[in-house]
């Protein structure tokens, strides 16, 4: 008997195209709207926006439930894997997603977008770049037969390294591109959306599991939190896009433009994971998962981040929902490679 094909949920495989027609329903809203929508951009505490901070909290929560680090004690059982994956995550990636982010938003489109602006764009790019992935790498390990418990631990050694090279590393990257950060927010913004949600979903996989065992938790528990942030996230994109809507209409390429520089980042960092791993001798349980999150985002972060450093309508903010639109396609087509090149 041939082996079940393993599918991609509905909700995820179709990703780009709820995006789509939350750009669509949320230039409508603002539009209709106008500027009695900004009601909802002033409720901000430490210029936190409180509407999204909740929504995007309740995207990233259920993502924390599934991190195990007592799954970290297993990392001697593939070191190479784990070593290349975090060079790649936090001493290639940020650096070349600023690269590639200079060279169009401030070369290449110098004619097509304000050079006061471009600074925004390549800021939401670095965002991205500085956030890899923690929740969709599982459905693009489980789709390339990845190894389950590896992908578990980088996912968990990835989380535990936010919490202390993210706010340094984009303080960094931000300042060579002339950005005046503000540090206090964006430290604010790394408790909020990593820390509190991280120590919360900790407390809940640890404490229920305990009480119901593993198989009721993965089962039960764990697919009742899916409907609550498929929602969080679409309530999120539309209220994006409402302030987001002159931009794009004054600027209907402006997609287009940004989506160009992430598309070649994504395939550029998954090419280099994969021969690396290969080169490393990676078993193909490993660099495919590998390379995966090294490709990937986590958007949800970079969003958040964005808003509360840049606002609602800034650039910034719209290079990471832009990083939601593009990222599915590409790394679908990026799981049909490694499933190719299988080895």
């Amino acid at each position: 008997m041939s082996p079940t094909k393993k599918k991609i949920a509905f909700f995820e495989k179709y990703l780009t195209l709820w995006v789509a027609l939350c750009i669509g329903v949320g230039i409508l809203i603002g539009h209709l709207a106008g500027g009695s929508i900004s009601v909802l951009s002033d409720l901000e505490i430490y210029n936190v926006n409180l509407p999204i901070a909740i929504l995007i909290w309740l995207m990233i929560y259920p993502m924390m439930l599934q991190i195990d680090f007592g799954s970290i004690k297993g990392i001697g059982k593939a070191p190479k894997g784990i070593v290349w994956t975090l060079v790649i995550n936090w001493l290639i990636k940020p650096f070349t997603m600023a690269f590639f982010a200079w060279i169009f938003f401030d070369q290449l489109y110098s004619a097509y977008i304000d050079p006061d602006m471009a600074g925004e764009y390549i800021a939401g790019a670095i965002l991205l770049g500085v956030a890899p992935c923690t929740a969709m790498v599982f459905v693009w390990s489980y789709l390339t037969d990845g190894d389950p418990n590896y992908t578990l631990v980088q996912v968990s050694v990835n989380d535990l390294i936010i919490l202390v090279a993210f706010v340094p590393l984009v303080g960094l990257l931000l300042g060579i591109t002339n950005v005046s950060v503000p540090y206090e927010t964006l430290v604010a913004s790394v408790v909020i959306f990593v820390v509190i949600p991280l120590v919360a979903g900790v407390i809940t996989n640890k404490s229920l599991i305990a009480k119901k065992g593993e198989e009721w938790f993965k089962l039960e528990f764990l697919p009742k939190f899916k409907p609550v942030s498929i929602v969080s996230l679409l309530l999120t994109l539309i209220l994006l896009f409402a302030f987001q809507g002159p931009n794009i209409l004054n600027n209907p390429l402006i997609i287009l433009l940004i989506a160009i520089p992430l598309i070649i980042q994504t395939y550029f960092i998954f090419f280099l994971a994969w021969y690396g791993g290969r080169k490393l001798n990676l078993r193909h349980a490993v660099c495919a998962p590998a390379s995966m999150i090294g490709a990937s985002n986590f958007f949800e972060l970079a969003v958040a981040v964005a808003i509360a450093l840049f606002g609602l309508d800034s650039p910034a903010a719209l290079v990471t929902v832009v990083g939601v639109l593009v990222e599915v396609p590409v790394m679908l087509h990026l799981v049909s490679l490694a499933n190719k090149w299988k080895y």
